[in-house]
């Protein structure tokens, strides 16, 4: 039997960004100090909750802040699923590996794919029928206690042309019909609008949306920003933007200008830098979380307070 390595909860002498509900815009650019706003308005949500981390833009931390938000609420013991969603890179299938049951065919190991799309064809029986898989079918524990993933490849990219309809609601589906009982579901959805991005959407409670300080970024974040309200109207009308990250943050006026923004454009969303941490970017080659790589990393403090207050602590404890 695997020994499960525990995700350990966050150290209480870590330096914690401060705590605000609103910023003032007329603080001088040298007293200015990063912290976190929580509007008045919002409200942490209640397990099981789905989140969906996307952005149309890549290189902004995406699949960062989708495994290091799922570790941050498997410490706190809640049983996390993590949804891969982008087959350009498989990034959290490498990163925190699968852990498949002893003597499972290789035929058997299902992944999101197989979700949309059902049971490869037998070459020796091309006539069989293909059967249905369930989202259960295809979540594995990983290494670590608490945390399961939905693996994915490149091959995730035939639902566009093999699936003949009902794309956009079958992880909705997926996820309502399944039997066993997960607190949080994270979905890393692609960064390109394909129709697996669409169905990521539109399963989702809480969208997440991590942006990096720089022109181009900020105008990327522009394009999921008309994304989203187009879902919001025809096919999710509850789907909630709950965060704004601007990760790999570091100080400076357009930092704040994007911050300031992201507060206009959604004012009952959480607002908070994630700051730039070396050991970040370090992390996916020891297939561990930052949290277990490099437990004192600020931008571990930050996701860790970021996913306390997403999520009801009366509820998550």
């Amino acid at each position: 039997m695997t020994t499960l390595t525990p995700i350990p909860p966050l150290a209480d002498d870590l330096e914690f960004l401060s705590i605000v509900s609103q910023w003032d815009p007329e603080t001088p650019y040298q007293q200015w100090i990063p912290s976190t706003l929580v509007p008045a308005t919002f409200r942490p949500a209640a397990p099981s909750r789905v989140f969906v981390v996307t952005n149309n833009k890549g290189g902004v931390g995406k699949t960062t802040t989708a495994v290091e938000l799922a570790a941050a609420w498997a410490s706190m013991g809640l049983r996390v699923r993590l949804i891969d969603g982008d087959p350009q890179n498989a990034a959290i299938s490498f990163w925190l590996g699968v852990v498949y049951p002893e003597g499972l065919p290789v035929a058997e190991r299902y992944n999101l794919r197989h979700v949309f799309l059902g049971t490869d064809k037998d070459p020796n029986n091309p006539n069989a029928p293909v059967e249905d898989v369930s989202l259960d079918q295809a979540t594995y524990p990983t290494a670590f206690k608490n945390l399961y993933v939905v693996p994915c490849d490149d091959t995730l990219t035939r639902v566009e042309y093999e699936r003949s309809g009902g794309t956009d609601d079958a992880l909705r589906y997926a996820i309502a019909e399944s039997q066993e009982q997960f607190d949080v579901t994270v979905i890393d959805a692609s960064r390109t609008m394909s129709l697996v991005t669409l169905a990521c959407l539109i399963a989702a409670d809480d969208a997440i949306i991590p942006i990096k300080p720089g022109v181009l970024d900020a105008q990327g974040s522009v394009s999921i920003n008309k994304v989203i309200a187009k879902i919001q109207r025809r096919q999710n009308p509850k789907l909630r933007v709950a965060a704004i990250l601007t990760t790999m943050w570091e100080k400076s006026n357009l930092a704040r200008e994007v911050e300031e923004s992201a507060a206009e454009d959604y004012p009952e969303a959480i607002v908070s830098p994630v700051r730039k941490t070396v050991s970040i970017a370090e992390a996916p080659a020891t297939h561990s979380p930052t949290r277990i790589h490099a437990p004192r990393a600020t931008a571990v403090a930050d996701y860790g307070q970021i996913a306390r207050l997403l999520l009801d602590s009366v509820s998550a404890a």
